[in-house]
C-alpha cells in the first residue's frame, strides 16, 4: 500500500510539474504584443537584448530567467486643441483635431514599444503622445500660410501625417488617423476668405443659372431643328425605300424572264448537241471504216514498194561499190603519177642549185677568193637587168596632160620643167637604196654619196 502511494505521489507530482511547464508556453493573441524580457540572449553587436517581441504567435518563456508581458494594440484616441498656434504670415489660429495611434507591430518599432511603454498606463500613453503631436502641428503651421491651411487639407494632413509619425515611431506608436475639424483665427481672416469664397460661389451659381438657361433655350430650338429634319429625313427614307422595293420587283421579274430564257436556251442547245453527236457517232463510225480500208491499201502498196526499193537500194550500193573501188584505184595512179613528177622536179631543182653553187664557187675562185670582187662580176652580169626594172617603174604612166608656168631659170640654172622631170626620175629608188633594202653594200664603182651628199636635205624645187 505504501509503494502504490508512493507510485501516486510520485505521478501526480511529474503530471504537475509536467503541466507548470506547459504553462510556461504562452500563446500571443492577434490584438496584443507579447513582450518577453529578461535572460533573452545578445544583439549581434554583442550588447544585451533587452526584450523580444512576438505578436501573433507563441513562445516558450523559461521560468526563473525569463518574464512576459502585454501591449493592447487597441486604438488611442486623442484629443489635440492646438490654440494660437503662430503660421508664416505671423497671424495665430486655432486647429481643434482628434488623432488616433495605436502601438505599431513593426519589428524596430514595436521593439521601441516595448523599451519605452511597457508598463504605462492608457492616459501617460495618450499625455506622451499629445506632447509629441502640439510640437509637430506648431512646426508645420509655422511653415504654411492660412490660405493653404485652410483650403489645401490633403497638402495639410500629408505633412502633418508625415512629421507627427516619424516622431511617434520613436516611442514605437504608429498614427491611424488625423481629423482636423473647423480652423480659426482671432484676427477673422479666415472668416472672410469664407465669406469671400461663399460670394464668389453664389455669384458662380447664378452666372451657371444664366447660361444653363441660355443653353435651354438653344437646346430646345435644337431640338425642334432636328425634329424636322429628322422627319424630312424620315420621309425621304421611306420614299427611296419604296423606290427600292419596287427597283427589286422589277428586278426580280427581269430576272425571273432571263432564266427562263436561259432554260430555254439550255434545253434547245442539249437536243441540238445530241443531235450532233449523233451525227459525229456514225459520222466516225464510216470514217473508222474508211481508215481501216485506206491503212489496208496502203500497207498492201507500201510492201510492193518496200520490196522493189530493197531491190533497187542492193543494185546501187553494188554499182556505188565498184565506181568508188574504181575512183580509188584512178587516185592512186594520179598521185603515184604526181609524186613522180615533183620528185624528178625536185632532183632538177637540186641539180640546178648545185650547178649555181659550183658557178659561185668558180666565179670567187676566179676572183681570187675575194668575195666583194666576186658580187661585183654577179652584179656587172645583171646590171642592165636591174636598169630595165628601174626604166619600167615609170615607164607605163600615161600623162595626159602637164601644164607648166615657167618663170626661167633657177638658182642652180634649172628650169621648172626641168626641175619636174627631175623630180620624177628621183620618185624610182636609186640603186644604192635598193641594195641597202636588201642588207648589201653598192660597189663604188657604180657609184656611192659621199657623207657630204647624205647629209644635205633634199631642196624643194622652186615654183
Amino acid at each position: 500500500m505504501e509503494i502504490i502511494i508512493l507510485i501516486c505521489a510520485i505521478a501526480l507530482i511529474l503530471i504537475s510539474f509536467i503541466a507548470w511547464i506547459c504553462s510556461r508556453y504562452k500563446k500571443c493573441p492577434s490584438d496584443k504584443i507579447m513582450v518577453v524580457y529578461g535572460s533573452i540572449g545578445k544583439n549581434k553587436d554583442g550588447t544585451n537584448r533587452s526584450a523580444k517581441c512576438i505578436h501573433g504567435g507563441a513562445e516558450f518563456v523559461i521560468p526563473i530567467f525569463q518574464s512576459y508581458s502585454y501591449l493592447d494594440l487597441t486604438p488611442i484616441s486623442i484629443q489635440v486643441d492646438l490654440k494660437n498656434a503662430l503660421s508664416r504670415q505671423n497671424i495665430r489660429i486655432d486647429v481643434p483635431s482628434r488623432f488616433t495611434v495605436g502601438i505599431s507591430t513593426e519589428p524596430g518599432v514595436m521593439q521601441n514599444a516595448a523599451e519605452r511603454l511597457l508598463g504605462l498606463q492608457l492616459s501617460e500613453i495618450q499625455e506622451l503622445s499629445k506632447d509629441i503631436i502640439f510640437g509637430q502641428l506648431r512646426l508645420i503651421i509655422a511653415t504654411m500660410d492660412i490660405e493653404e491651411i485652410n483650403t489645401d487639407r490633403d497638402k495639410f494632413l500629408a505633412a502633418v501625417s508625415s512629421n507627427v509619425e516619424t516622431e511617434l515611431k520613436k516611442i514605437g506608436l504608429r498614427l491611424i488617423n488625423v481629423n482636423v475639424t473647423d480652423i480659426s483665427d482671432e484676427s477673422g481672416y479666415i472668416a472672410a476668405l469664407g465669406k469671400e469664397a461663399a460670394a464668389k460661389a453664389i455669384n458662380d451659381a447664378k452666372k451657371s443659372v444664366a447660361e444653363q438657361d441660355r443653353e435651354g433655350s438653344i437646346g430646345e430650338a435644337n431640338a425642334k431643328m432636328e425634329q424636322r429634319i429628322k422627319v424630312s429625313e424620315a420621309e425621304s427614307f421611306a420614299i427611296h425605300g419604296e423606290n427600292e422595293a419596287k427597283m427589286k420587283i422589277a428586278m426580280s421579274e427581269a430576272a425571273l424572264k432571263e432564266k427562263e430564257a436561259e432554260a430555254l436556251k439550255i434545253a434547245t442547245t442539249a437536243e441540238k448537241i445530241q443531235a450532233a453527236k449523233a451525227l459525229e457517232e456514225s459520222y466516225a463510225a464510216e470514217q473508222a471504216a474508211e481508215e481501216a480500208r485506206r491503212a489496208k491499201e496502203q500497207a498492201t502498196l507500201e510492201a510492193d514498194i518496200i520490196v522493189r526499193a530493197e531491190a533497187k537500194k542492193k543494185e546501187m550500193e553494188l554499182a556505188a561499190e565498184a565506181e568508188a573501188e574504181q575512183m580509188r584505184r584512178r587516185a592512186k595512179g594520179e598521185a603515184d603519177a604526181i609524186y613522180a613528177k615533183m620528185e624528178a622536179e625536185a632532183r632538177g631543182i637540186e641539180e640546178i642549185l648545185k650547178k649555181q653553187a659550183a658557178g659561185f664557187a668558180e666565179i670567187v675562185q676566179s676572183a681570187g677568193g675575194d668575195a666583194n670582187a666576186a658580187l661585183k662580176l654577179l652584179i656587172a652580169d645583171k646590171l642592165e637587168d636591174l636598169m630595165r626594172v628601174q626604166v619600167d617603174a615609170v615607164k607605163n604612166i600615161k600623162i595626159d596632160k602637164v601644164t607648166v608656168w615657167d618663170g626661167g631659170q633657177n638658182a642652180d640654172g634649172k628650169t621648172s620643167t626641168a626641175n619636174f622631170i627631175s623630180g620624177m626620175m628621183k620618185s624610182v629608188p636609186p640603186l644604192d637604196e635598193v641594195f641597202s633594202l636588201a642588207g648589201m653594200q653598192l660597189p663604188t664603182i657604180l657609184g656611192k654619196k659621199t657623207e657630204e651628199e647624205g647629209a644635205q636635205p633634199s631642196e624643194e624645187p622652186k615654183a
